[in-house]
């Protein structure tokens, strides 16, 4: 079982101790979910345009309930923050802005920045008038992230950034971007780097999206020729990027696995219409703004179509359907053990990485019930095709979430070195400087 910043974290069930913590812990979502509703009641409306909602939300500490106070949250247990978003949900509201700032950014921004970056550039994820982006991937550099050459260069008070990333989700639209970059290349190739919140809004950066077979653009290269960041922007010191790279991916691997389904939609981010929009408005858009298609990757979703056809009686299709809930409520278990651990002030460590893999074993099996139930007609795509062509969108999306955040046989090489303990693969290039490194 898993406790979250009450300091229980690892207690044996069965302890007297360990029953107390526990009924202590549900009066406190008890307290948090009565409040809540009484909040909700005598604030919730939905001629308020999306700006004022989301403000007034994170002036309260509802946004994002296990952030700060002050930082749109209220320093809640990860437990009690679940209990939060469900209410959200129940009531009918809008939900918090969902972007990779506020899965990634902001969980970084407060855990390794200063009181100053923390103060100026929470709070705009938190209301939603920001959206971030994540640079890490490069050409070169993709599951062997520690190769990237990207270079940071100190000119004064700036650096200049040149160098290229891939990958990229959400650039075109994005305010800033999360940015790894080499500031030393005569340290060994996991130090002598920095990590920088960089603005996307100046000549020296270029954005190119990629083409998908899904037909969409989701990804884009992005070209940094001369950018420059300041260095008020750089989140620890220049040789301290490693250590928040791998806490971002940490936080990417469970906050992506274990979102609470409801209505939720992406910040704006460039300047995007959507703030000064009545919520009523926004909610009564037949899908999520700017989340693309429904994926159907839950259960609850390929379980509707199941009864729709009949095929509940089937049972083949009966056991692969209760097959992908269980697996989906395992992923979500090993999403909260990973929160829980960050929490308690810990790195998620494997438990995130764990989350991530679950997520992409469901997403599997999701893909391949989906056009089982719905047969022949499974395979048409677009509006003509049956669910919208949804389903087999999501067919032809499934593979990024095998690679998004890392690939699934990365993730079982961490767990496997720092869960369990097992001995790593001989790296002959990681003590030697960087600038040594065969290209």
């Amino acid at each position: 079982m898993v406790g979250c910043g009450t300091g229980w974290y690892g207690r044996q069930p069965g302890s007297s101790w360990y029953v107390l913590a526990m009924v202590a812990a549900e009066g406190n979502r008890d307290d948090v979910r009565e409040e809540l509703r009484t909040w909700l009641e005598e604030n919730w409306d939905r001629a308020m345009t999306v700006r004022d909602w989301w403000a007034l939300m994170s002036s309260a500490g509802w946004q994002f309930p296990t952030w700060p106070r002050g930082l749109g949250g209220r320093d809640l247990s990860a437990s009690a923050g679940r209990v939060v978003a469900e209410e959200v949900v129940a009531a009918g509201a809008l939900g918090p802005p969902f972007s990779l700032g506020q899965v990634m950014g902001g969980p970084v921004v407060i855990q390794n920045g200063n009181d100053e970056q923390r103060a100026r550039l929470v709070p705009p994820l938190a209301d939603g008038t920001e959206s971030w982006c994540q640079f890490f991937s490069e050409p070169g550099a993709g599951s062997d992230l520690a190769g990237l050459r990207t270079a940071a260069e100190r000119d004064g008070d700036e650096w200049i950034i040149n160098g290229q990333k891939v990958w990229t989700s959400g650039a075109r639209a994005a305010d800033r971007g999360m940015l790894v970059a080499r500031t030393d290349f005569d340290q060994p190739k996991h130090r002598g780097m920095a990590y920088f919140i960089i603005e996307l809004d100046q000549p020296g950066i270029e954005v190119r999206p990629l083409k998908q077979m899904n037909g969409e653009a989701h990804f884009n290269e992005v070209f940094f020729t001369d950018a420059r960041v300041h260095n008020d922007n750089l989140i620890g010191g220049p040789g301290d990027g490693w250590a928040s790279a791998v806490a971002t991916l940490a936080f990417e691997r469970a906050g992506l696995s274990s979102r609470v389904p409801g209505l939720t939609v992406a910040p704006p981010g460039a300047g995007g219409g959507i703030l000064d929009h009545p919520v009523g408005e926004v909610l009564n858009q037949p899908r999520d703004i700017g989340m693309g298609e429904r994926s159907f990757r839950s259960a609850s979703e390929i379980g509707r179509l199941v009864r729709e056809r009949g095929l509940d009686r089937d049972p083949n299709i009966r056991q692969a359907l209760m097959d992908l809930k269980s697996r989906g409520r395992v992923a979500d278990w090993s999403a909260r053990r990973a929160r829980a651990t960050a929490r308690a002030g810990q790195q998620p460590g494997p438990f995130a990485n764990l989350a991530k893999l679950a997520g992409s074993d469901v997403s599997r099996r999701a893909r391949d019930l989906g056009p089982v139930v719905l047969g022949p007609a499974g395979m048409l795509a677009g509006p003509d095709g049956s669910e919208n062509g949804q389903v087999t969108n999501m067919v032809l999306s499934q593979p990024s979430a095998s690679i998004a955040g890392g690939s699934d046989e990365i993730q079982r090489n961490i767990i496997g070195e720092r869960g369990l303990g097992l001995p790593k693969d001989i790296q002959v290039d990681r003590d030697i400087p960087f600038r040594e490194v065969p290209k």
